[in-house]
């Protein structure tokens, strides 16, 4: 069995719900405390073991391609101002990984992106994430993904449990009696309906067979390529594909204002050098 190396990471979107924020700059960059959400991404994929990062992107993602590159002009003024910290984390940055950029071409959906990067990732196993997605864990959450691929060798799709008032909102899992087996997704389904309160999220491990499917994948729901078509049709000609949860950890979205505040704020309290302030100023502001 091949090990995992690859991740290809989808940050073609347009971050829409969080203008004017985006208009100048891509989501995937805005800051989580001192990181930009992508490098959260990255670190945990480096964990995990992953040495070759394929980003999908577009014409104005430029700003998340520079991050990942070096900076000589700045890492110089750096170090020239005994700041010597500060310019070997930026050079630590652009060595993580083997970072490739890949242009997205294809029709609207999240299915695109895997056929962006499918010939750089032949007949190997891989990570695919969405870059505005978060986990936080104790351990990487694809480290955990991965160990558990090492195992049994089947996909994996990652889930976690929400209040079913919300499960209205996202791919809600059905799962094979007694199993953590996939049986089925369902997109968006009403309340009444839902199978469980299992929301898949943006980690998953696929592998040659389900990108041959994607490519023969008919547009879906809103006339977008759907990766969860491929994936069910996967299931239905017999394939395994397992679920997993975080562990000791739970999974962080950022695409819109309040989850965004979330998601900073969830990082600012376990921050030694900021937690007592924050925790300080957020009692003011309660008691206000």
């Amino acid at each position: 069995m091949k090990k995992i190396k690859k991740a290809v990471i989808a940050v073609a979107g347009s971050g829409t719900r969080l203008l004017p924020a985006t208009k100048a700059m891509p989501k995937e960059m805005l800051p989580i405390v001192d990181k930009p959400i992508i490098q959260l991404v990255v670190e945990e994929l480096v964990e995990a073991g992953i040495e070759d990062i394929i980003f999908v992107t577009r014409w104005d993602k430029k700003p998340l391609e520079d991050h990942f590159d070096r900076s000589s002009a700045l890492e110089a003024d750096l170090r020239k101002n005994g700041k010597d910290k500060y310019a070997d984390e930026i050079v630590r940055i652009s060595e993580m990984a083997n970072f490739v950029y890949v242009r997205q071409k294809g029709p609207y959906g999240n299915g695109t992106p895997v056929l962006s990067a499918a010939s750089l990732v032949d007949d190997e196993p891989f990570v695919f994430v969405y870059g505005d997605d978060l986990v936080k864990s104790k351990v990487s959450f694809t480290k955990q993904m991965v160990e558990d691929y090492n195992k049994n060798g089947h996909p994996i799709f990652a889930v976690q449990e929400v209040p079913r008032e919300v499960v209205n909102r996202y791919g809600v899992v059905k799962l094979k009696e007694g199993t953590d087996i996939l049986e089925d997704v369902v997109e968006k389904p009403s309340i009444e309906e839902a199978p469980s309160c299992l929301a898949s999220f943006g980690r998953m491990i696929l592998n040659q067979e389900i990108i041959n499917i994607l490519k023969k994948t008919p547009l879906g729901k809103g006339n977008e390529l759907w990766m969860v078509d491929a994936i069910r049709t996967y299931v239905k000609n017999g394939g395994i594909v397992k679920i997993k949860e975080p562990k000791d950890g739970y999974w962080l979205t950022t695409g819109d204002p309040l989850n965004y505040m979330k998601s900073i704020l969830a990082y600012a309290l376990e921050r030694e050098d900021i937690k007592d302030e924050i925790k300080e100023y957020i009692n003011q502001l309660y008691c206000q």
